[in-house]
């Protein structure tokens, strides 16, 4: 028997084919993609179980382009979300099926390098590491540094506020980020910071880093680069618990010491990572920490000697000390490697993002592993020890009809418990869609339309990225003061090119 399929909606054909063919005049050439089969490779981001088609998808090349494409979805009132590199784990990218996809994967040059003002000026579209490469050789390098560093760009970095497994002690993207140019829905283009240290006013370059690709669209980015320190060595030191090194994390900081790094994985993850790595990880304890010391070489060797002295104090079976580049490279390859090697003991997995007060990360690892045994799901645990960012990994058969509903509802309530410990919903990921719906555990409704005047602010029409971050979207008209009625520009004192 065959079933007679709806016809598609003429005028809804006809509007499509309007918007390609007003794209394509802005962007000619290989720019526009509308055919289903290419654009598959846009319908998701590194949060895989959700899919969709966007309505087209356009790769601009300049600015100018850009700004076009903006002020003519604004016009129109047509949907735009942002994508750099597609690796948000918070399905931040997730395309609309009524929006235009805007990819700034061909914004991917480096505009200058100055060395005397220790920063460089890129495009949104260059690699996180493609940064560190280009300055490395006079010594200098990118600090902030996830785990997708390869493959992630600059301004989806800006975008999640990224950190990495440097972050403890050289901070997130927001403390790296000197300056941004950013298109407002509008089309228009704003310069917010520059090379110098601070700029007077509102923060809005703290504003808009991290905000998701809400408030507009970054098309450069001026980040601070980082002399190399003139030693670093990591140390493993492996527990029989998991709380035992939680607690020895919590004391190495109550002493006063700041490590370049301080990293834990839990058993499942350490052996996942060393049979795809072999980076000589201890297979016989239940934790690992990998803690980095950086400076002059006589402050390392003293550190070095104190954080052992604190793990062994805190229940320490075995410590290893970096004895050469190579070594403490390959440390470093297993945890960067966690995420891709816990993909090869299960089909699917979520990858959570939550942080918590250092003290609590004994008890939050207990009810993680009650939520495990309740909701009969394993998880991994890999996470920035040092500042409290957990990532657990919740490993899941998406071909079983309820796992992938089982492993939601326990990354939920490991989120919530972070919530519960005076932790807060994301550290890096972002919100997107994944915690969406979870923000009132951390916001009343007073808070979440604060949020929104800001949205309101700048993008009136709630075109730039809908669907995201805020569970329930309130009219612009119906929040007060901060409305800005359409044309108008937010910060009419900002300079415009």
């Amino acid at each position: 028997m065959t079933i007679a399929m709806p016809k598609p909606d003429q005028e809804v054909l006809a509007r499509r084919a309007a918007i390609v063919d007003a794209l394509r005049a802005i962007v000619p050439g290989e720019g526009v993609v509308d055919a289903t089969r290419e654009m598959r490779v846009f319908e998701t981001d590194a949060l895989t179980a959700y899919r969709q088609l966007p309505l087209v998808v356009v790769l601009p090349q300049t600015v100018d382009q850009v700004a076009a494409i903006l002020h003519y979805c604004h016009a129109q009132g047509i949907k735009v979300v942002p994508r750099g590199s597609g690796t948000s784990l918070s399905g931040g990218a997730l395309p609309l099926e009524d929006g235009v996809l805007l990819v700034m994967s061909r914004f991917n040059r480096i505009l200058d390098i100055d060395f005397d003002n220790r920063c460089a000026v890129v495009q949104p579209g260059v690699t996180n590491l493609g940064i560190t490469r280009a300055v490395e050789h006079a010594g200098f390098y990118y600090a902030p540094d996830p785990s997708s560093q390869i493959a992630c760009s600059i301004g989806g970095n800006v975008a999640e506020n990224s950190g990495g497994v440097h972050c403890l002690k050289y901070g997130l993207t927001a403390n790296n980020v000197l300056g941004i140019e950013l298109v407002t829905i509008e089309g228009e283009v704003l310069r917010l910071g520059g090379k110098h240290l601070d700029s007077e006013g509102y923060d809005l370059l703290g504003l808009v880093t991290g905000s998701e690709g809400l408030l507009g669209v970054v098309t450069e980015v001026t980040v601070r680069i980082l002399q190399a320190p003139e030693t670093a060595r990591a140390l493993l030191i492996g527990f029989p618990t998991s709380e035992e090194a939680g607690a020895a994390v919590a004391a190495v900081i109550a002493r006063g010491i700041i490590p370049g790094g301080m990293e834990m994985m839990d058993r499942p993850a350490i052996h996942a990572a060393e049979a795809f790595v072999h980076a000589g990880y201890p297979l016989d304890v239940e934790a690992l920490l990998i803690v980095e010391l950086d400076g002059p070489a006589e402050e390392v060797d003293h550190l070095l000697a104190a954080v052992e002295e604190i793990a062994r104090a805190n229940g320490a079976s075995s410590t290893r000390i970096s004895t050469s580049a190579e070594e403490r490279a390959r440390f470093w390859a297993g945890r960067k490697a966690a995420f891709p090697a816990v993909g090869r003991i299960s089909p699917d997995y979520l990858c959570m993002d939550g942080t918590i007060p250092r003290k609590a990360l004994p008890y939050v690892l207990n009810g993680m592993k009650a939520l495990s045994e309740r909701y009969g799901l394993r998880v991994a645990n890999v996470f920035h020890a040092g500042d409290g960012n957990l990532h657990p990994l919740i490993l899941y058969d998406a071909a079983h009809e309820d796992e992938l509903q089982r492993a939601e509802d326990f990354g939920a309530d490991i989120l919530r418990l972070c919530v519960e410990v005076g932790g807060v919903l994301t550290g890096e990921h972002g919100v997107g869609i994944e915690k969406r719906d979870l923000m009132p555990e951390m916001f009343d409704e007073d808070d979440l339309r604060h949020q929104q005047r800001v949205k309101c602010a700048f993008d009136a029409q709630h075109l730039l990225n809908p669907g995201k971050v805020f569970p329930v979207l309130h009219r612009c008209a119906e929040l007060g003061r901060m409305h800005v009625h359409r044309g108008q520009v937010p910060f009419p004192d900002l300079p415009r090119f």
